[in-house]
């Protein structure tokens, strides 16, 4: 009896010690590497070389044909009656040379308060070998996702714009292959924005002229995606909260410089942390720490401020910054610096830019280069130069040559 007896006792300390081990397993996780991660991420790529050189940020910067994707609000501010913008950035150069990003965009002044925009945007996959199993071809194919918006950008106010984008994105990844027994098909969202901008000419230092601005950008407002009949699996797609000042200084009638800080929080939820091998009575794993991340798009925004499994300091660690700042000389010539940052446990993202700029006439001509902060996380873009082509029509004013600050 007593040997039963002790066999039981060591039987449920063992139990205790193993779940024990199990809890500091699961508390190791928290504070550990745990990156969001979205469905068409690549709605979220920053298209064009003049903000590629200024850290990837620009929700406060000057207006010009690009505003689509860092702030639909600043088009009602284009001094232009017409403007289009074409650019070309190359992804993942250093290891294969077919795979890109396109962006055309295009404005129209309605009148001296409104302005209507459109875009479009185009990524590639280049050629893909696809196989079965066992290895045997199915085919080349060359996978692609895209994304057409459509902003109507209005000020209500001397100082102050509003804008709301419509998107429809498209996204074909394995064209119609079976994967794991399932017939796979395109994934179709459709999403929305909401932005506003604020700027005002105020006065600096010893009375120089100077030109405040701050703009905010909730992009990508839509439905989750799927990529089968079933829809038993659905994706957020890259909902992002953007917000940010800048500054300009006319430092005498030839020289200025801007300056602007963006920052950004993914609105998806973050993924919490499980018990493993433990499910409910329905069949959904068992949440350790955080939220369940299976909700509707609108209740997951919400809930992406306060889902983090470590509270308060993950939450924080969920915000990505962009510095940049830009110098005109004679609004011809523009050259531009940056520096973007996302910490280390949410992708770890850091990385220098650099871009110039040409303006004359009708024409404008942007290029950007991208320089890894660090050796141990490398980026597709490194090595890589990015360039936008720049067109203002219309009846313009020959001695504005730069985007007006």
């Amino acid at each position: 009896m007593k040997i039963k007896i002790l066999l039981v006792l060591g039987i449920v300390i063992s139990m205790q010690v193993l779940q024990a081990q199990s809890y500091d397993e699961l508390s190791g996780k928290l504070g550990g590497i745990n990156v969001i991660s979205t469905a068409v991420p690549f709605v979220a790529i920053g298209p064009d070389a003049r903000a590629g050189g200024m850290g990837d940020g620009g929700v406060a910067s000057s207006a010009d044909a690009n505003s689509m994707h860092w702030n639909p609000a600043k088009y009602a501010w284009v001094d232009d009656p017409f403007g289009v913008s074409v650019s070309y950035t190359p992804w993942l150069r250093n290891l294969v040379n077919d795979i890109n990003l396109a962006h055309v965009s295009f404005y129209a002044k309605l009148n001296d308060v409104s302005t209507f925009a459109t875009s479009l945007r185009y990524f590639s996959l280049g050629e893909i070998n696809f196989t079965d199993n066992e290895g045997n071809s199915l085919g080349i194919y060359k996978p692609n996702e895209f994304a057409i918006d459509a902003t109507y950008s209005r000020k209500l106010h001397d100082n102050f714009s509003l804008a709301v984008a419509g998107r429809f994105i498209y996204s074909d990844l394995t064209q119609g292959q079976t994967v794991q027994g399932q017939p796979s098909t395109a994934g179709i969202s459709v999403a929305a924005d909401l932005a506003l901008y604020w700027q005002k000419d105020v006065e600096w230092f010893s009375n120089m002229d100077a030109q405040f601005a701050w703009g905010l950008n909730i992009s990508n407002i839509g439905n989750k995606i799927s990529y089968s009949n079933s829809n038993i699996q659905k994706d957020f797609i890259p909902t992002n909260f953007r917000i940010g000042p800048r500054l300009t200084l006319e430092l005498d009638d030839y020289n200025k410089i801007s300056f602007q800080f963006d920052v950004n929080k993914l609105l998806v939820p973050t993924p919490p942390i499980y018990y493993p091998d433990s499910t409910a009575e329905d069949g959904s794993r068992v949440i350790y720490a955080g939220m369940d991340p299976e909700v509707a798009p609108i209740t997951g925004m919400i809930q992406s401020w306060y889902d983090a499994p470590n509270g308060f300091t993950e939450e924080m660690q969920e915000f990505s910054f962009a510095v940049g700042t830009e110098y005109w000389y004679n609004n011809v010539l523009a050259l531009r610096g940056g520096y973007f940052y996302e910490h280390n446990l949410k992708g770890g993202r850091k990385y220098f830019t650099l871009g110039v700029g040409l303006r004359y006439n009708v024409f404008g001509l942007d290029f950007s280069y991208l320089i890894p902060a660090t050796q141990t996380q490398q980026h597709p873009l490194q090595n890589t130069l990015r360039f936008s082509l720049l067109f203002r029509l219309g009846d313009i004013d020959k001695t504005k040559n730069a985007p007006k600050e």
